[in-house]
């Protein structure tokens, strides 16, 4: 079943998330603590549907759409990715959950961070896939406002369609020829103003190696051999400020480690669910 932000029964898998809520997939039911999956830029849930399927354990899963993502609405005015944190606060809540295990791929993990920073009380453990607790270096955020200015200009998702080859890694692309072109639909499929919403909210994101480090809970760090994203290095940084943290490096996959290799990320990701639930 998929829910909107209210919680009201949806009645398709691509439900217009209401205007003041973000828009919520029940990718499995479950009993426990759920596990919360947050998708990376530039898709939406869809890209967790592997992970899903292959999920040991009973707990429940739920995939959110970001702002303007999916079945989500825009933003506020204002973007910030702590503006984003707090809307999926308030949908987990209103799904019915009080505490969750929180994991997020790339953007996601950035929008994860800013949930254990914000609403600790939610965030049971946290799963931090393909991504990294540093701020973006000028340069980069800099390219960010070029793009969203594109996008904005063009009113297309054209300026990131090339980001396909740099999503995947070099295994991905030699052998498995089908998720390009599933990558490149997913993009199509976006709205170009949730593109630039999200590429100023990230290129405004603060350092939160901090966060990481006064965690409480578990975390488990999920990073793809071949990531040249957001490589291993940062992975191990995130390792060392948690002190606690499981590194996962997960072999002949990229960026999209949860859509290369799904099996891999599941596993990760549900032993994190059980160390949760043991505490």
């Amino acid at each position: 079943m998929t829910t909107s932000a209210s919680g009201k029964p949806a009645t398709s898998g691509a439900t217009p998330g209401h205007e003041d809520g973000l828009a919520v997939h029940t990718l499995r039911d479950g009993h426990g603590l759920p596990l919360v999956l947050l998708h990376a830029f530039p898709v939406d849930h869809r890209m967790w549907r592997p992970v899903a399927e292959v999920m040991p354990g009973r707990f429940g899963v739920l995939a959110v759409d970001l702002f303007g993502f999916g079945a989500s609405p825009d933003g506020p005015r204002t973007p910030s990715l702590e503006a984003s944190a707090d809307a999926v606060a308030r949908a987990v809540r209103a799904a019915g959950s009080d505490r969750a295990v929180v994991a997020g791929l790339s953007m996601g993990g950035y929008v994860a961070l800013a949930l254990a920073e914000r609403h600790p009380g939610l965030v049971a453990g946290l799963g931090l896939v393909d991504t990294k607790s540093h701020a973006d270096p000028s340069e980069a955020r800099l390219n960010r406002e070029r793009i969203a200015h594109q996008v904005e200009n063009e009113r297309s998702t054209d300026a990131v369609m090339g980001m396909v080859a740099s999503l995947l890694g070099r295994t991905s692309a030699e052998r498995r020829h089908e998720l390009t072109p599933r990558l490149e639909s997913w993009i199509r499929a976006q709205r170009p103003s949730a593109v630039a919403w999200a590429q100023r909210a990230m290129a405004r994101r603060p350092d939160r190696t901090g966060v990481l480090e006064g965690f409480p809970g578990p975390v488990t760090v999920v990073v793809g051999e071949e990531d040249v994203l957001s490589p291993v290095a940062e992975a191990e940084h995130m390792v060392v400020a948690h002190r606690s943290a499981d590194l996962r490096i997960v072999p002949g996959a990229g960026h999209l480690s949860a859509v290369e290799a799904p099996d891999d990320v599941a596993a990760a990701l549900a032993d994190l669910v059980a160390r949760a639930s043991a505490r």
